[in-house]
């Protein structure tokens, strides 16, 4: 399409039409004695002999509880050795693994397992202030009627929970045998939760295909090899952290370190010291963070040479700082959506950096991308419009709801991200904003529509309209005005005791206006842009 804005990656290098089981089969042959995972906070090490074997007995537990292919299987814990296991031992026996936010709260966990009718749970005891097991019980049985069983992470043992020895039996390497046989690499295989403008979280689901390819040419495109060990900060219960790092180290060989059970830029610096890490993941926050550590110029950072920054757009004052201060002269930007397992674009190693900090680069292998128009039209090059993407990586669709994933997935199978776009002569992408009513507030994507419909919960309130504003640190903030009802009185910090506990702290509005009326247009609809004009003058930030 000449002089239009589309470009199709390379297909030289094939797709690998295998199964996560196999694949990590593939990888204890080929890197017997090589470091797999190391759990730096646990204690924990494996080879990939070892990891390969330590899954079959975990997915030996699974069968033993009657999972059978297709089951769901729920994980809601921070990153830890088990999470990984499980992640593997699901996709060993045909089980779809639906990963759960730890910061995930009463009303959403219940939400999300009934959402896809989770059969079997593995569950941490508890994670900073949330305790997992109380909110379980908080939710009863009776509540989510599909589960038939949950593990609980750890040696200790508690009441009307399974200990991990449940699952941790020996192999049962006949049973494994017949499981592995009747799987396909086009199975699903990973049900991740998005949020929506509907209000309500969506389930991706995603295949072997989709998410074992996007990890390998992540890993292709950053060089990575048996030789290398990725440092994984970022959460697994998301794609940055179980697709581009535990399977990029699977299709590699490379090691995956994960240096505590959520992000600490202290134990970040101690893991590439100590673990000779040669490759660092984060959101841009996570990189100032790091870059903030006073231990900085003490610790030797120097097997450091790649990484991916993905999650929201990098300043180029942080990117020159990775570059020159963590020696990462090979760092990438990346771009993609959970519904594309994630990534469609990335930076070369070798992209300058006014591209890598510009751009989130060009299209990946195997996967086509467009910039399009209202009307649906390509449009010529470096016009703004919507950024669509094709290919392997594209989901199954969200799970149990065809007619949300009629209205992501094109009748030609573009998926439609939401976001506007530009591209180059060159194929290079630039992200220039949201069509999507959206909040990014340091990686994590935010949808005010669910946190408006969980405010109007409060019976004193009459309507409520959320936003982002600019922030420092977090590159947005939620900030949320409401209207009381009439007779009733409201103060912002009844509407924060209201939050707390019940929606995941990122989504708890930072910034909180009791007012009389929204900015409005002249046919009644809330002017979002202008109320976030006003509260950033009133705040004293530049505005955008």
């Amino acid at each position: 399409m000449p002089g239009l804005s589309y470009a199709k990656g390379p297909t030289d290098v094939p797709l690998l039409e295998t199964t996560i089981g196999t694949a990590l089969r593939d990888a204890a042959r080929r890197w017997a004695d090589g470091l797999a995972l190391a759990s730096r906070h646990q204690g924990l090490r494996y080879t990939w002999a070892e990891l390969d074997a330590a899954v079959d007995r975990i997915a030996t537990g699974l069968l033993r509880l009657g999972v059978v292919a297709g089951d769901r299987v729920g994980i809601w814990a921070p990153n830890c050795a088990e999470w990984t296991l499980v992640q593997f031992a699901t996709a060993r026996i045909g089980a779809v693994l639906v990963t759960i936010n730890p910061a995930y709260r009463v009303n959403e966990v219940e939400y999300a397992l009934n959402k896809v009718g989770c059969n079997v749970l593995v569950t941490a005891a508890r994670f900073k202030t949330s305790d997992y097991l109380a909110m379980l019980r908080e939710i009863g049985p009776e509540r989510l009627p599909h589960l038939r069983a949950t593990v609980t992470i750890g040696g200790e043992a508690h009441d009307d929970f399974l200990p991990w020895s449940t699952l941790d039996v020996p192999a049962d390497s006949e049973a494994l045998a017949a499981a592995a046989a009747a799987l396909s690499p086009d199975d699903a295989i990973n049900i991740q939760f998005t949020s929506g403008t509907t209000g309500f979280p969506k389930g991706a689901t995603l295949t072997h295909r989709n998410i074992l390819n996007n990890g390998y040419f992540t890993g292709q495109t950053i060089a990575l090899t048996e030789a290398d060990r990725i440092c994984i900060p970022v959460p697994l219960y998301h794609c940055f952290g179980m697709v581009l790092g535990n399977l990029a180290a699977l299709t590699s060989g490379a090691a995956m370190v994960y240096p505590a059970e959520a992000f600490d830029p202290a134990a970040v610096l101690q893991a590439v010291e100590a673990e000779g890490c040669t490759a660092l993941y984060g959101v841009p926050t996570m990189f100032i963070a790091v870059l903030g550590q006073p231990a900085l110029e003490a610790t030797d950072v120097s097997t450091l040479r790649t990484g991916i920054m993905a999650g929201s757009p990098c300043p180029v004052t942080v990117m020159r700082e990775v570059i020159g201060r963590l020696g990462m002269s090979e760092v990438t930007i990346g771009y993609g959506m959970t519904e594309t397992s994630p990534l469609t674009t990335q930076t070369a190693r070798n992209d300058p950096l006014e591209e890598r900090v510009g751009t989130v680069g060009r299209v990946h292998p195997h996967a086509e991308a467009r910039i399009v128009g209202p009307d649906g039209r390509t449009l010529p090059i470096g016009e703004q419009g919507e950024y669509c993407s094709r290919g392997y990586a594209v989901m199954l669709g969200y799970w149990d709801d065809p007619e949300k994933t009629a209205e992501a997935i094109d009748a030609e199978g573009w998926m439609h991200s939401g976001d506007l776009a530009t591209m180059d002569a060159a194929g290079y992408v630039r992200i220039t904003g949201r069509i999507k009513d959206m909040i990014i507030r340091g990686g994590e994507n935010i949808y005010p529509r669910e946190i408006e419909e969980f405010l109007l919960t409060h019976p004193h309130v009459a309507d409520a309209q959320v936003f982002g504003v600019s922030d420092e640190r977090y590159g947005e903030e939620v900030c949320a005005w409401v209207i009381a009802r009439k007779g009733t009185e409201l103060e912002p910090e009844t509407i924060l005791a209201h939050c707390r506990g019940r929606i995941a702290h990122y989504k708890v509005p930072r910034h909180i206006r009791v007012v009389e009326t929204f900015a409005m247009t002249v046919t009644g609809k809330a002017q979002k842009f202008e109320m976030r004009r006003m509260m950033e003058a009133e705040l004293g930030i530049a505005v955008r």
